[in-house]
């Protein structure tokens, strides 16, 4: 039996999120039916972490058991003449016996992109946020300051977020603008909650308006308490960038 890897990039605009639904294309259950067809065995894919729908995926890392004898490079030259062309197996390589893309990681990294200048763009419509009025970067900055560390997380929990403990460490955030008016907030930690770093998000560009302050941000985080925070940021912004082993 062996244990593969595969790292994988998508556009999730067209999916309902990683996991397979019950109804609805998933980005799990397209490749695990393909997988299917080239080896002709049940395959279960394990994915390092869910991601939305319509957010997207720079190197989702995924695993499966199986007894194929396709070399990994035929095997993945196979996945991508049948997957559509918004998934690409960037790779696809032999794993410790052992390994699970899930339970292994040591942090995740994700990025969130808005396009912060007067006019939309044709081309980035659906991979960043466009937001016309200019936002107050240092303030921003200054309040992402505040996320460092660990810290509860429940003032940035969906609602329909089921786990053990709300608790997260994060371990850097930074925002960059381009030029070309492209604001990128990337973030690693060692877990995220479900919609957490949309509504980070969304919360930071309430103090980039002027809306909430500093030190408001701080009592938002301190509170607990969801309905203090921001709105959710549009899921196409954001992009899992990598997975940590």
């Amino acid at each position: 039996m062996r244990n593969l890897k595969l790292i994988i990039e998508y556009d999730g605009t067209n999916y309902l999120g990683w996991q397979i639904q019950r109804q609805g294309p998933t980005i799990q259950g397209l490749i695990e039916e393909k997988l299917r067809f080239i080896t002709n065995e049940e395959i279960h894919l394990i994915g390092s972490g869910r991601t939305d729908a319509g957010v997207h995926a720079i190197a989702q890392v995924a695993n499966f058991k199986t007894n194929t004898s396709i070399d990994t490079n035929s095997l993945k030259r196979a996945l991508n003449s049948l997957l559509p062309k918004d998934i690409l197996i960037k790779k696809v390589e032999e794993a410790e016996e052992d390994f699970h893309a899930r339970k292994h990681s040591k942090s995740k990294v994700y990025e969130y992109r808005i396009l912060n200048k007067e006019n939309p763009s044709v081309f980035l419509r659906q991979y960043s946020w466009h937001i016309p009025q200019r936002l107050n970067l240092v303030e921003m900055m200054r309040a992402t300051e505040m996320l460092i560390g660990e810290h509860d997380f429940s003032s940035f929990r969906s609602s329909g977020s089921f786990t053990k403990t709300s608790v997260r460490r994060i371990i850097r955030a930074e925002w960059k603008r381009s030029q070309s008016g492209i604001l990128r907030f990337e973030i690693e930690a060692n877990g995220f909650l479900r919609q957490m770093v949309r509504a980070i998000v969304g919360t930071l560009v309430e103090v980039g308006r002027g809306r909430i302050d500093v030190q408001g941000f701080r009592e938002i985080l301190e509170s607990k308490n969801r309905q203090k925070a921001g709105s959710t940021a549009p899921a196409h912004g954001l992009f899992l960038k990598e997975v940590k082993y």
